[in-house]
């Protein structure tokens, strides 16, 4: 009886060291959206045994100024609560733009990858052609508003990165009058060539549209790798995943 217990109680502890010294995942939504688009990335990183903080932060609601610090911190306190030493962040397009800005003035004690799903890091020309259309500010907020490439861009403003990043594009619309806006190839409401980011660790393109590509199970899997090695599936490309190299200049697109 003594010899179960003894050994009962080791195997709490084990797993009582292993729970609290999971990594965290915080994932953030994009514009327009809420913490259910990533319920499926959501599930997916639980049963690799990571802690997950799914933030849910009014989008549509403040600047990308008050929605960086808000989403970030919810995320990094929820992750500590739950005892993770490592903090990794998957985000989807804007969710992409509030943790560059957070970041660009502040530090992440033990950040771990961050990978950006359709990030529209240099803006989008969607935004530029359709600012000012009546209806477009309700629907989008202020921070939509400032995703475009001109003076009022925040993501233009922003520097190179010094941390590692991994960047998913997708090169599929189902919306061919936004798609007219934006350089080929596009996801719909963000060109490929506008979601490269100067810094970058790598960069991976995956066949899927912009409101569907976080749960495309082939983005999953390229983002379950990168927060595990620092780096997208290697090899041959196939039809659906595109690896282009990183060593790309994209100051001369910045304003």
């Amino acid at each position: 009886m003594r010899v179960f217990y003894q050994f009962s109680a080791a195997a709490v502890l084990l797993l009582f060291s292993v729970a609290v010294s999971a990594e965290c995942v915080v994932l953030m939504h994009g514009l327009a959206r809420t913490a259910k688009a990533m319920n499926k990335l959501e599930m997916k990183l639980v049963e690799e045994n990571y802690h997950v903080a799914n933030v849910n932060y009014p989008s549509r609601d403040k600047p990308i100024e008050a929605l960086a610090p808000m989403a970030v911190l919810e995320g990094i306190g929820r992750c500590k609560s739950l005892g993770s030493e490592k903090i990794h962040f998957v985000t989807h397009s804007m969710g992409g733009i509030l943790i560059r800005y957070y970041l660009e003035s502040n530090e992440i004690e033990n950040l771990g990858h961050v990978v950006m799903i359709a990030p529209p890091n240099q803006g989008s020309q969607v935004v530029d052609r359709l600012s000012g259309v009546p209806g477009f500010a309700f629907v989008n907020g202020p921070a939509g508003l400032q995703l475009g490439t001109g003076e009022k861009s925040v993501p233009a403003k922003l520097g190179p990165v010094k941390y590692s990043v991994g960047v998913i594009a997708g090169s599929k619309t189902f919306n061919p009058i936004l798609s007219q806006f934006l350089p080929n190839p596009d996801d719909g409401k963000v060109s490929v060539e506008s979601t490269k980011l100067e810094g970058m660790a790598d960069f991976v393109i995956v066949e899927a549209s912009h409101p569907f590509i976080m749960k495309d199970d082939v983005v999953i899997g390229h983002t379950l790798n990168f927060l595990k090695t620092g780096s997208f599936v290697s090899g041959s490309p196939n039809k659906r995943s595109l690896k282009e190299s990183v060593n790309v200049d994209v100051s001369s697109t910045r304003p």
